[in-house]
């Protein structure tokens, strides 16, 4: 049977759920109320959780994941989900990445690229830099001919706070090497990011 463990430093969350319990107390609730009880130690193992990026490299998991291949033709992994926290207000930003890469006689296994997307989105971040960081990352690691990464996102601090609207989303794109230069090849990603194979 599968079960998901999660472990924490338990001084690390102490030290965050004192903090969470003194928030809660100053915007005027009553932290010994029986909901808000146990509220300042889930904050601390979420918030822990949310940000456990900080401690993963990700230039290991790629390189733990190389495999001599002679293929030239792009991959593209798209729709891959992602959740981050805005670094200006601490609410999540939540959207999709869509990633493709053209080798140089190697490619790395499929499954690491999620994990590229999850090591820097947990972490706080806006979606501009994190847009480049994973295009980066994988430019220095897997040295193909080109990266593409676009995400397109959703910002609570826009639909819950400050201007308020719902529907808006947010677009960011990092290109690289032939991604860059050949406009053929960009327009092929973009073109197959959009289409639905069925």
């Amino acid at each position: 049977m599968y079960k998901k463990i999660e472990s924490y430093d338990q001084d690390k969350t102490d030290v965050i759920a004192k903090n969470y319990t003194d928030i809660i107390s100053s915007i005027g609730e009553d932290i010994h109320r029986e909901g808000l009880e146990k509220t300042p130690t889930r904050c601390a193992k979420s918030i822990q959780f949310l940000t456990q990026g900080y401690h993963i490299d990700p230039d290991q998991i790629l390189k733990d994941a190389l495999f001599k291949e002679d293929y030239k033709q792009m991959v593209i992994i798209k729709n891959i989900e992602l959740y981050s926290l805005c670094e200006h207000h601490l609410v999540p930003f939540f959207g999709k990445a869509h990633i493709a890469y053209i080798p140089n006689n190697q490619i790395v296994g499929l499954s690491k690229i999620p994990r590229i997307v999850d090591v820097f989105s947990r972490r706080l971040q806006v979606q501009e830099r994190l847009t480049k960081e994973i295009s980066e990352c994988l430019q220095k690691n897997l040295q193909p001919e080109g990266v593409a990464v676009v995400i397109e996102a959703s910002h609570l601090c826009m639909q819950m706070r400050g201007i308020e609207k719902q529907n808006s989303t947010t677009t960011t794109s990092a290109f690289s090497g032939v991604f860059l230069t050949e406009e053929k090849t960009r327009l092929e990603f973009m073109n197959l990011i959009q289409s639905k194979l069925s």
